[in-house]
């Protein structure tokens, strides 16, 4: 087969390198910190490696690493248990609410944890909605206690579990099932002896994407500081680079088993896979038929709404009733608009923000899409001797926390000799762009991939000898092909920019505030309302501008697709 070695092997070359500025070396800039600290400051000597020991000597070190624990292990197992329920439920009976549960699984997979954590605040908090409204007054001892937050977090974090263990029960393995049936198994027999084990993959896989993003959220200890003192490692590094002095140190340290934490968590994921076997389709896999509930069918939609209103309306609710009302205990006779008017007001910070959030966001999505459409092609169509080695690099943004990949940042980013060159980016909006690109990638290039998957390379080997050009045929062939997945990847990377706290809580430059860093400091001061409705309108327009967006390219896509049929 005809094949352009030549500038796929200088594509797969640039984006390795373009990979390795982006992820590779901020990761490894938090190691060497540990290892040689004050080096990236023009201080080079041998770090004294008992700062490590000092995590169990300090107390809020100590307390930092035993939280991030204990939340990282309660929310994967009641996640796991909870998403894994839904999935086998919702992969078998149909109901007159189903899809309203599939459409807020996704929602609360892209709400970011802080907003939903911030709900849960001013809903739960001594003088919240639930007391003041309700009367509910001991809900404030049953949240915010470290049980309650392993609630909370399971709440905002079994979306994951859900759509790993989902997608794996979409085909069923009827043969060994009937089989077992016939030989006098039970229905409970058969699921735990074949259905559960052939689940398990699936299920480690959930399990380790709940466990990575529950110790590297920064969100909810941000939100709950407020009321709780709960510090965990992602908060702890955030705290180490606000106090006077910096200390470099501790983040480094702290950032460090933050990522051995993650290390261990893909370790045991890696071992239980390859213990797995996967024979499922070689033994005839059919697809699973959805239907609906013999008896107490009114139950599923009942008790689907109930789930939701707990899930979705308590956090989300809560912010939309705050943001319309004078205070927690007004009640409906406190309605108003205040709170909109002030984001607008003459000396509001939130239009700045906003403004500056949608400037980074669009130019990190562009560069996304630019990076992710290479690095997919080369995935997808070349011979590159290391196209798996890019294909691992990224994917580490996606398991390494944003509080870590900050830290990276700075270290790299704050060179005095940078300066020199016009490259010292730390400081300017720059670095949050780079910051931005980093954690979209993963995601970009997945959703490219897909659909370069669906494109023959004859198409592009034939093109090429017509005398099209490398250029040529990724803009003329590829691009048009690839349009609809093309808009997604760039409309996510452009969602998933503008409200990375963590990121932005870290590198936001002096003077240069970002729409969630409003946001969290109007919650830190105890402005509920006003956070609340600067929440919604920021979260309003940006849907907004994607559903224009969307439509606005709509009929060019169908019109494309009418062409070619």
């Amino acid at each position: 087969m005809f094949r352009p070695i030549k500038h796929e092997n200088q594509a797969g070359w640039l984006m390795l390198a373009i990979l390795f500025l982006l992820i590779l070396l901020p990761l490894a800039a938090v190691i060497i910190q540990v290892l040689l600290p004050g080096v990236f400051f023009g201080s080079l000597k041998i770090g004294d490696l008992s700062l490590l020991l000092d995590v169990f000597r300090r107390p809020l070190w100590y307390a930092s690493l035993q939280n991030s624990v204990y939340l990282g292990i309660g929310t994967t197992l009641l996640a796991t248990i909870l998403g894994g329920a839904l999935a086998t439920v919702r992969a078998r009976y149909t109901f007159a609410t189903a899809r309203l549960l599939d459409v807020s699984i996704w929602l609360l997979l892209v709400t970011p944890s802080f907003i939903l954590a911030q709900g849960w605040v001013m809903f739960a908090s001594a003088d919240g909605l639930a007391a003041s409204w309700f009367g509910w007054s001991g809900l404030t001892d049953l949240i915010f206690r470290p049980s309650g937050l392993v609630l909370v977090m399971t709440l905002s974090k079994f979306p994951l579990a859900y759509l790993a263990i989902f997608g794996a029960m979409e085909w069923r393995a009827s043969r060994l099932s009937e089989a077992a049936r016939m030989s006098g198994a039970s229905p409970w027999t058969v699921w735990r002896t074949i259905e559960a084990p052939l689940l398990l993959p699936a299920i480690c896989s959930g399990a380790m994407l709940v466990f990575m993003d529950t110790v590297g959220d920064f969100g909810l200890p941000a939100s709950i500081a407020t009321v709780f003192r709960f510090p965990t490692l992602p908060y702890s590094i955030y705290s180490a680079l606000y106090t006077s002095p910096i200390r470099f140190d501790m983040a480094g340290a702290l950032s460090f088993y933050l990522v051995v934490l993650i290390t261990l968590a893909m370790t045991v994921q890696l071992l239980v896979m390859r213990k797995a076997r996967f024979d499922v389709l070689s033994s005839r896999a059919t697809k699973r038929e959805v239907r609906k509930p013999r008896r107490g069918a009114w139950l599923f939609t009942l008790s689907n709404l109930v789930f939701l209103a707990v899930t979705l309306g308590i956090p989300l609710g809560s912010n939309v009733l705050m943001s319309v009302t004078d205070g927690a205990g007004s009640g409906v006779s406190g309605l108003t608009l205040t709170h909109y008017r002030t984001l607008f007001s003459e000396g509001s910070t939130l239009l700045s923000g906003l403004v500056h959030s949608l400037e980074l966001a669009s130019v990190a999505a562009v560069l996304s899409l630019v990076i992710g459409f290479l690095v997919a092609y080369v995935l997808t169509y070349s011979q590159f001797k290391l196209r798996r080695t890019l294909d691992v690099i990224s994917l580490v943004s996606l398991a390494v926390p944003g509080i870590v990949l900050g830290i990276g940042y700075i270290f790299i980013w704050n060179q005095s000799w940078l300066e020199s060159i016009g490259l010292l980016l730390y400081g300017t909006p720059w670095i949050l762009v780079l910051a931005g690109v980093a954690g979209a990638i993963p995601v970009v290039t997945r959703m490219i991939s897909g659909a370069m998957a669906q494109v023959p390379g004859q198409l592009l080997n034939a093109a090429q000898m017509q005398g099209a050009s490398f250029h040529q045929r990724l803009l003329t062939i590829l691009a048009p092909l690839t349009k609809g997945a093309l808009l997604t990847a760039a409309l996510t990377a452009f969602g998933s920019s503008i409200f990375d706290l963590a990121i932005s809580s870290i590198l936001y430059p002096p003077n240069y505030m970002t729409l969630p860093v409003v946001i969290n400091k109007a919650f830190e001061d105890l402005k509920f309302g006003y956070a609340a409705a600067a929440t919604l309108a920021g979260a309003g327009l940006v849907i907004l501008i994607i559903v224009v967006l969307e439509l606005i390219v709509r009929p060019a896509r169908k019109q494309a697709r009418g062409v070619s049929e």
